[in-house]
Formats: structure tokens, sequence, C-alpha cells
């Protein structure tokens, strides 16, 4: 038996996502991405003497719609709260957050990994403001330090050490950045470190119920870097225990070149922070009132989608899957079944022209200029019989060159449409047996799997232009009698 048979993890998840708002969470700097250092800060960012906070509307109802799709308990009345400690990148020697009334507790988000289904319980999703940012690659014996990022308005989702293996973590870490992404709340980057994730992590024999030492680690930059670091962090307190040393309590850093974790800092508990109500801020009131008007506002969720997509319209799990990963790709899905029924083709059109193009053109989906409308004409131009799928894939690189007009318009100039007549299909079709009487005695002989050949060859003779469905229908009736 492998050492790791004999433990199990116990894993808790603190994903932080940055709010896409204009302005940050107290003040009304700018939020823009990207801009040179230390050129979005103001004294209320600094908490100059003098200065006062005033909490950002949007904020609030951001984190309230985020709670909503975790099917969180919104509180009625919540406070923010001093949380004091001193890093060089937090200007006023502490950061606005929340303690004891956070602003939605409870909760929960399902996962799906292979085919095991799982409800990943949440603790709470609080508000707080972000720090800024070290640099240290500008400077080789000074870390230069840019305030733009302190103050951008963040929320927390942490969830019950209910997680038990590195796989379930990168399932619901996409879960969560496909939520914040559906509801405009967050651009989910964290190559950008728009969203963040420190995962607590500690292991224990299995069938054990007592929560031993955990240690929490921080800076990964990708879904991916995420599961790395937890099976790193697995295996390393595997061989501490087997050596029978201690796992000490501390916060590591992940190194991304080898997939291992180093040790940062020893860990803080709450009372280091020496948390206490912010006096300069308010409380807020969240009515069940509000709570309804944003919920209006919100747009179908992808787990509501994903089951629209199977159960009303037919759609395999996998195909589903794909096009509830992106709010985009789900809405320009949903405009495909206006107007047509045919789910399967448009579903297909999407997992297979569009996302090639999409990934061959490194263009995201909010960006793909052929409509909705276009697509929906193609799909019945071939369900007619007025074209078939090679001319319709053709049509649709046309389409994507920004070629002007109609489908059937450019169908019509690339000689693309099909031809249906029975005197013309009964002339091509004759001339292919004529050619191939040895192919035809095999047919009859119970070779039936030739049919194709002969369809391959009236297709050519008629570049392309017989109607498939009558051609192979008038094939049949020739060669069975």
């Amino acid at each position: 038996m492998n050492i790791s048979d004999k433990y199990e993890a116990v894993i808790g998840l603190e994903v932080h996502a940055q709010l896409m708002t204009k302005s940050k969470i107290f003040a009304s700097d700018d939020t823009t991405f990207g801009r040179p250092p230390n050129t979005q800060v103001s004294t209320i960012t600094l908490a100059l003497p003098g200065t006062l906070p005033k909490t950002n509307k949007e904020v609030v109802e951001m984190a309230v719609k985020m709670g909503i799709a975790c099917n969180c308990n919104i509180a009625p009345y919540t406070i923010f709260s001093r949380k004091n400690y001193f890093y060089a990148d937090l200007p006023k020697g502490y950061q606005i957050s929340q303690d004891k009334f956070p602003i939605c507790e409870g909760g929960f988000v399902d996962i799906k990994v292979g085919e095991l289904k799982k409800s990943i319980s949440l603790t709470r999703i609080h508000l707080e403001e972000d720090a800024g940012k070290n640099n240290h690659e500008l400077d080789e014996q000074f870390s230069m330090i840019d305030l733009n990022r302190a103050g951008v308005p963040l929320i927390e989702i942490v969830s019950d050490p209910v997680i038990s293996n590195s796989d379930q973590a990168y399932a619901y870490i996409t879960e969560i950045r496909k939520l914040v992404r559906f509801l405009d709340v967050c651009d989910g980057n964290m190559e950008e470190g728009s969203m963040r994730c420190d995962a607590n992590i500690s292991i224990r024999l299995k069938g054990e119920k007592i929560l031993n030492t955990r240690v929490e680690v921080k800076n990964m930059n990708s879904v991916r870097n995420v599961k790395r670091a937890i099976d790193g962090e697995i295996k390393r307190q595997i061989e501490l225990v087997e050596k029978g040393e201690k796992v000490i309590q501390q916060t590591r850093s992940f190194d991304p070149s080898d997939g291992s974790t180093f040790p940062l800092r020893s860990k803080e508990s709450a009372h280091d922070y020496r948390y206490f109500p912010e006096p300069d801020l308010p409380p807020i009131s969240i009515s069940a009132e509000i709570i309804e008007a944003i919920k209006l506002k919100m747009p179908p969720l992808p787990n509501v989608l994903f089951n629209q997509f199977v159960n009303e319209y037919g759609l395999s799990e996998y195909a589903a899957g794909v096009l509830t990963d992106e709010k985009e790709t789900a809405s320009y899905f949903l405009e495909l079944t206006k107007n047509n029924t045919n789910y399967k083709a448009a579903a297909n059109w999407i997992l297979g022209e569009i996302k090639s193009y999409l990934n061959e053109s490194g263009i995201q989906m909010k960006n793909f200029m052929v409509s909705p409308a276009s697509i929906i004409e193609l799909i019945k131009l071939v369900d007619d019989n007025i074209i078939n799928l090679s001319g319709a894939k053709k049509i649709f690189i046309e389409l994507t060159k920004g070629e002007k007009g109609t489908a059937i318009s450019i169908a019509e100039q690339l000689n693309l449409i099909q031809n249906a007549d029975q005197d013309q299909l009964s002339q091509w079709v004759n001339i292919v047996l004529e050619k191939n009487p040895e192919k035809v005695k095999e047919y009859k002989n119970g070779r039936k799997g030739i049919l194709g050949l002969f369809m391959g060859d009236v297709m050519k003779l008629s570049q392309g232009k017989a109607d498939p469905k009558l051609t192979t229908k008038l094939l049949q009736q020739l060669l069975d009698n």
C-alpha cells in the first residue's frame, strides 16, 4: 500500500475576488488595472487625518449577488471592522474588513469531479479592501510599493474545511470563477491577481475526525497551480508525519518551478489582528426588498442553464458544460435557440466551427463578429436541404472574413445551392452506376457499405450540388431493384 493512502486531506479555500467597480470601496479613486504606479491613490485611501471613508453602494450589491448565487443567508445588518497589522503595502496600518457580522453567511457551491457530485459548504462571504502591491523586480536592493490596488473592493469567499483533494479544489475554484464572471462582479483573472486563492491544508489518518495542524498556502496565480500547490503541500506534510516530525502552523508560499511550498511566516490567529468595529463607517441594513430587487437584475446562473440545456433542449452533459463555461457562450447559444428548434445543431456549431475559429484566431467569444442570426440561417438552410453541411462551413468562413450579405446570398455567389431536381439527380446517379458495374455487383451481393462510395462519386460529379438525402434514396432504390 502507498504511504499516502493512509492519510486524507482536509482543505478549506479562501478565494479573494476583486469587484469590477469603477471606483474603490471607500473612495472615488479609479480602479483600472495597469496604470502607472501610485497614480490612483487619494487622501482617503491613505487614511490621512481629517478624511472619512464612504461605502460604495455597488460593492454591497455585488456582494449580495454573489451571496444569492452561492445560496447564502444575506445579513439584514452588517458592519465593517478594522483588521490591524503592519505590512509595507498597507498604508493605513490596518485593513477595513468584516469580522463578526459578514454580509453573507453559510451557503454552498455544487461541484462535479468525474461521477462524484458534492456540495462544498461555505462559512461566509465578506467584504474588505485590498492592500497595495510590492514589486521586487524593479530594483535589486529595494522592494518598490505600488498603492494603486490599495482600497480596491474585494469579496472573500471562505469555504468550510470539507474539500478532500486537489481535484475537488480545482472544480470548486473553477465553479467560483464561473459564477463571478456570469454575475459580472469579477473578471476571474488569476494571472493579473484579480482573483486569488489561499488554501488551508491539513492531513489526518483516514477515519479520524480531529482536525490537525493546518498550513496556509498563498501565491498561486492559476487554478492549475492551486491544484499543484495542494498536492505538493499534502506530500510534504505526509513526509513530515512519517518521519515523526510535527507539522507547524504557518503561512507558506508556492514555488511553481517544482510544485513545492516554502515558509513565509508563522500563521496569525484572529486575536493577533485586534479586530474592532470600524468607527468611521455606519452599519449597513439590507432589507428583503433590496435583496429581491437585486435578484431580479441577476442573469440566469450557469447551473440553471446547464439543467435547462440538458433537460429541455436534450443536449449531452458535456455539451451543456461547455456552453455554460462562459457567460458569453451561454448567451450566444440562447440567441441561437430563438426562432430555431434544432438545438443540437446550434450546440454543434458553437462546439465545432465557432470554438475552432476562436481558438485559431485568439479571439474571445465576446468579440465574435458573426451574428447569431447568420448561424440560425445556416442551420435552416442545411435542415431544408438547400445547402449541405460542407457548404455551410464554407459560408461560415466567408462570414468570419466580414463578408456582407446573408448566408443564402453567399451560397448563391459560391454556387453552393444543392440540386433537388429528380431528373438531374437520376442522370448523375445513372452515370456513376454505369461506370462502376463491378461495384454494383458487390453491393447486390451484400456489400452494402460501399453505398458511400457511390455517394462520393455522385457528389464529385455534381460538384457537391446533389441533395444528399434524395441522392441516397435514389441510389438505394436503383441498387436494391
